[in-house]
């Protein structure tokens, strides 16, 4: 009789455990179908001028004729909305209602630019507003960058340069020439982009790299973390844990040296 009560109790925690399981599995699947409905359905104000009306993207391309010609490439070709209630809305999801843009003749202050104004971009982009509140980033909010200098939204990927890695990483050479090379010996990693150790909006770690000190490094030269390889005496692994491998005399040409194969300067 003990045996059975054990058993039976047993069987109640088990089905307990079960019902729960089960209830958790309905909420999350609850949650994430009201999550997909409301993503899709997603609405976004465009910005606001005083006293303008919203006239269709049409109207624009009387003035701007090859940007809109362009635009049916570029990724945010994807705000555009049809239908007569929308007006094919497309520039004035960015620019605001256009209607005293188009009165005036094209006057500047009729119209919101976003390459004075980045608030346009974090209306849909909030984690790079979040990211250029971190220690290290491209003075975008104080207004000595744009989002334009960058990204161009009307066309393609959104990409200054164009869409490939290697166009990509021509964006930051445009400021960063120094880096540019070409080197007599190169760090293979220039190959695969600059994003490839760079966040370029921003970080916690200093020069917006994507993991601080020699953590960065290891992602790729994992074999360097228990090498026997001698340094001055000392094994190359005690070397790691003083901090990065760019400092103190050893790897400071990251980018790429003109005559050292090991990147020593």
């Amino acid at each position: 009789m003990k045996s059975f009560a054990s058993f039976s109790t047993r069987l109640q925690q088990w089905l307990s455990q079960r019902r729960l399981l089960l209830f958790g599995c309905v909420i999350g699947l609850a949650v994430l179908a009201i999550s997909c409905a409301t993503a899709s359905r997603l609405i976004l104000a465009p910005p606001q001028i005083p006293g303008a009306t919203y006239v269709g993207s049409k109207s624009c391309e009387e003035c701007h004729e090859k940007i809109t010609k362009e635009f049916i490439t570029a990724d945010h070709a994807r705000l555009q909305a049809p239908g007569k209630n929308a007006l094919a809305a497309g520039c004035e999801s960015c620019h605001g209602a256009g209607s005293k843009h188009v009165e005036s003749g094209g006057a500047l202050n009729t119209i919101l630019n976003p390459r004075k104004n980045p608030e346009t971009c974090f209306a849909c982009h909030l984690d790079k507003r979040g990211q250029f509140n971190l220690p290290h980033s491209h003075p975008v909010l104080a207004g000595k960058v744009s989002c334009n200098d960058c990204h161009n939204p009307h066309q393609g990927e959104g990409f200054a340069g164009g869409k490939s890695l290697l166009t990509r990483d021509e964006t930051c050479i445009k400021c960063h020439a120094a880096q540019r090379g070409p080197f007599a010996f190169e760090h293979e990693a220039m190959r695969d982009g600059c994003a490839t150790c760079h966040n370029p909006h921003g970080t916690v770690n200093a020069k917006m790299l994507t993991a601080r000190n020699a953590n960065l490094c290891l992602k790729c030269h994992v074999q360097d973390a228990n090498s026997s390889v001698l340094v001055g005496g000392m094994p190359h692994s005690a070397f790691l844990r003083t901090g990065t491998c760019w400092t103190a005399g050893c790897h400071e040409a990251v980018h790429g040296s003109q005559i050292n194969s090991t990147l020593r300067y």
